[in-house]
């Protein structure tokens, strides 16, 4: 019989989640000599609910991680993102771009924290922290291949990192989790259409007053594949007067997306759909979960690292796996300045998320989309401005809130 290598018990650093923040934790961790496990509830390559749009942020955290080439030669450039209007009008912005499906993407950055020293172990599913007295000392996991009846894993380790994304559980048994309800939910699928690659060159996204609540996007990924799919915001707020989340069906958000936006009918009635229609939560602007207690940091969307406005979250999870290593680096004993360090770190980006949310403000009125993309369409300048949302050097609230729309007819 071959012989069995036991699972590791101990760690300088367990980081639960492998995805982007995770994977950028254990990376810049191990490169550094630290003792990193890096713990999937999935074997990889694994799916990933996504709009898998990489936008100037994440190309800049890819560099910093020294995974760019990898990324750059599998992923499919994309030159400008079409803003496409309520009234059908549209404007194309310049940006440094490009997509690739989150299964080829995570599988990327889990092998590279491997080729560092991390050690993955899938599939394995977090159930609890471990604890030495109110200090999180490591977690107790479920074996998914195991046999039923196989007891729980525990791994001990001096710090924890959470990177389990936008779901709650894991956030709830860390006792992390302030709003079990998310902030947004998405949907998208894959589908094969290589006769619309000319027609759809650019990443798409798509406001109007049937989508009031949240918009819908096409994005072209490599080998003549396109993700299309459709989002809605603000899940977590309550209807007035009943009991239950506000918004609409996603499917039914998705389906009327594929209505009012001709490209999106073309796409479904002419290509191969690639699997189903696949939703997922997200959580925004660094809200809804606490970001740090002793022995234990919640990096990524567990920390809601995704933008209120664009619904990306790629970029700021890469970047707050790498805030997270910083405050490690060099595993320091005193639990106070590794958290204070994490969360300043974290401060620091929640204004561009403040401004993010206020810009969100166009996906519950879509009419502002009409306006923006008219006044772009005849002023270079603020068709800058927008190529400066994408890269973060401008501030969307100056384009895509009431104010600021007037503020652009006055000019």
């Amino acid at each position: 019989m071959p012989e069995v290598t036991p699972l590791p018990t101990q760690a300088d650093v367990l980081v639960v989640g492998a995805g982007p923040a995770g994977s950028a934790c254990a990376l810049a961790l191990a490169r550094t000599g630290a003792d990193v496990v890096l713990v999937d509830q999935h074997h990889f390559p694994r799916d990933k609910v996504c709009g898998d749009g990489l936008i100037p942020d994440t190309h800049a955290a890819l560099k910093r991680l020294g995974v760019y080439e990898e990324v750059a030669a599998l992923a499919q450039p994309v030159p400008h993102v079409r803003c496409v209007a309520p009234r059908g009008g549209h404007v194309d912005v310049p940006g440094t771009l490009s997509v690739l499906p989150r299964k080829v993407l995570d599988h990327v950055l889990v092998r590279a924290a491997q080729r560092a020293g991390a050690r993955l172990l899938t599939p394995l599913r977090f159930e609890a922290p471990l604890f030495e007295g109110e200090r999180v000392a490591g977690g107790r996991f479920h074996l998914s291949d195991a046999p039923d009846g196989t007891p729980p894993h525990e791994i001990r380790a001096r710090w924890t990192v959470l990177a389990t994304g936008a779901v709650p559980q894991a956030l709830t048994a860390a006792g992390m989790c302030e709003r079990h309800t998310p902030s947004g939910t998405a949907v998208r699928a894959y589908v094969r259409h290589p006769g619309m690659t000319d027609k759809i060159a650019q990443l798409q996204v798509v406001w109007h007053r049937r989508l009031r609540g949240g918009y819908g996007w096409i994005f072209p990924a490599p080998d003549g594949v396109f993700n299309i799919g459709a989002g809605l915001t603000e899940s977590h707020l309550m209807e007035a007067g009943r009991g239950r989340r506000k918004g609409m069906n996603l499917r039914e958000v998705f389906e009327t997306f594929c209505e009012v936006h001709p490209p999106a009918a073309e796409l479904m009635a002419g290509g191969e759909v690639l699997g189903p229609l696949k939703g997922a939560p997200l959580r925004f602007s660094l809200n809804g979960a606490k970001w740090s207690r002793p022995g234990l940091l919640a990096v990524g969307e567990a920390a809601g690292s995704t933008y209120a406005f664009t619904g990306e979250g790629i970029g700021k999870a890469l970047e707050g796996g790498l805030l997270a290593a910083e405050a490690l680096r060099g595993l320091p004993v005193d639990d106070a300045a590794v958290r204070q360090h994490y969360e300043d770190g974290l401060r620091k980006l929640l204004p561009q998320f403040v401004l993010y949310e206020r810009a969100g403000h166009v996906n519950h009125h879509p009419w502002l989309a009409d306006l923006v993309v008219w006044r772009a369409s005849k002023s270079p300048r603020i068709l800058r401005r927008l190529a400066g949302v994408l890269d973060e050097t401008q501030n969307p609230a100056r384009l895509f809130t009431l104010s600021g729309i007037t503020k652009l007819i006055l000019e």
